[in-house]
């Protein structure tokens, strides 16, 4: 079987589309040539129905010599962040910026001569419910 037989997917009908949408914005296509190839690149089955949509637009590669490549695999969970992946808290943070606030709130005070309101209380709130959240979930992490 050559390759004008073989089964087009998803992705190759919305490749067409998006260059086809791309030849409409440029002024290449009127609104109804658009519509019309549009049309046809998602009714496409194999790459034979998809050649020609492209063949008279500038800058496109048509379907007919593109490369089929295979699908890539996924990259493994750990190297996206997944389940194994080691975690960082954001508690630290909020750790960090009670920190600041607290510095800002004595060096405030100590030039007025007097203790101001502790005002930086109100950043330890967050950062509170954070750890509480990060112990209550480490019971309910699946290994």
């Amino acid at each position: 079987m050559g390759r004008e037989g073989m089964r087009a997917g998803d992705q190759d009908r919305q490749q067409v589309a998006d260059q086809l949408k791309s030849a409409l914005d440029e002024g290449r296509l009127d609104l109804d040539e658009y519509d019309e190839r549009v049309q046809r690149a998602y009714a496409a089955r194999t790459y034979g129905d998809l050649d020609g949509l492209l063949d008279d637009l500038p800058g496109t590669i048509p379907v007919r010599a593109a490369q089929v490549e295979p699908a890539t695999q996924a990259p493994s969970p750990v190297a996206k962040g997944g389940p194994d992946a080691p975690r960082r808290s954001g508690a630290s943070g909020m750790f960090g910026v009670f920190v600041i606030c607290t510095l800002v709130w004595a060096l405030t005070s100590m030039s007025s001569g007097e203790m101001q309101y502790f005002w930086p209380g109100w950043v330890l709130i967050p950062l509170v419910l954070a750890v509480l959240a990060h112990f209550n979930n480490r019971g309910k992490r699946h290994h």
